[in-house]
């Protein structure tokens, strides 16, 4: 297991906003995690680094990390089954079952989260959420320091939401995944289609975390914004994306703070105009 001291945590989340943590570990096994949460509890957890805003340029607490590291995965062929670590990332994963010949997990191609990361928000797109493949989850449950694991159907999901976001005293360490067989080259253009879908419409251009807000029942969030005029609406460096309003970007060298009084003006200008209180989807640290 490998620890930094003062690790710049610049290249650790999407909106690359520039800040440092005294200490960062990156275990690589599940021992290497019991290890670090046996001595104490109070660790801040980061995954893929998307779909979260620091809102800190110094973190005195601990980060565990898990970025290119406690990321191994198997296929078993003859259930058609993935067993993955939580910190893979959904796209080197649905590279690996697109070159099996294994279908249900294109739409996160291009979907930046980790596999941990994926099963606490119940992430996904266009109607497909990473609930709908998941068979079972192993975790290590803080409260008893024991090993446990759930089925799919008593993990409670909801729209990007879960048990496991409930309850963060529960560490995702893996994940078995129900897929289909399916011709490869099918499956490498549903992924290829999505990814050009997504690229047309977001602004993959600047550093961005997805879409800041939950979308609300019976609306989308870039057409009230849209509405509201409030596309490049700035703050600091950072700023309401002109190609998605419901994306907000590091134009230049935004800060976490930059990004929350955007956040603040757009909940308080949608919920004067429309009545409706838009419920933030990133995690703030």
């Amino acid at each position: 297991m490998k620890s930094y001291k003062n690790l710049d945590l610049t290249n650790y989340n999407s909106y690359r906003i520039k800040s440092t943590c005294k200490t960062a570990f990156f275990p690589e096994t599940e021992a290497d995690i019991i290890k670090l949460y046996s001595t104490k509890k109070d660790y801040i957890l980061l995954g893929s680094g998307h779909n979260i805003i620091l809102s800190k340029s110094y973190y005195e607490k601990e980060f565990i990390i898990f970025n290119g590291n406690f990321d191994t995965a198997n296929i078993d062929e003859e259930s058609e089954t993935v067993i993955a670590e939580s910190g893979i990332s959904m796209q080197k994963l649905a590279m690996m079952a697109q070159e099996n010949g294994l279908s249900g997990i294109e739409i996160f191609y291009d979907i930046p989260s980790s596999l941990g990361g994926a099963i606490v928000m119940n992430a996904g797109a266009s109607g497909e959420e990473i609930k709908d493949v998941l068979i079972k989850v192993r975790y290590l449950d803080l409260e008893t320091m024991e090993i446990k694991e759930v089925l799919q159907k008593d993990i409670d999901f909801e729209y990007r939401n879960s048990f496991f976001q409930r309850n963060n005293d529960k560490i995702v360490l893996k994940a078995w995944l129900k897929l289909t067989r399916k011709d490869k080259t099918k499956i490498q253009e549903k992924m290829e289609s999505i990814k050009a879908q997504r690229w047309a419409k977001q602004p993959k251009d600047f550093p961005n975390a997805g879409s800041v807000f939950k979308r609300p029942k019976g609306y989308y969030v870039g057409t009230l914004i849209d509405e509201l005029g409030l596309k490049g609406y700035t703050e600091g460096g950072a700023k309401i994306s002109e190609k998605h309003g419901g994306f907000i970007i590091n134009s230049k060298e935004a800060t976490g703070h930059d990004i929350l009084k955007i956040i603040n003006h757009v909940k308080k200008t949608v919920k004067k105009r429309f009545k409706i209180d838009l419920e933030i989807e990133q995690r703030i640290i």
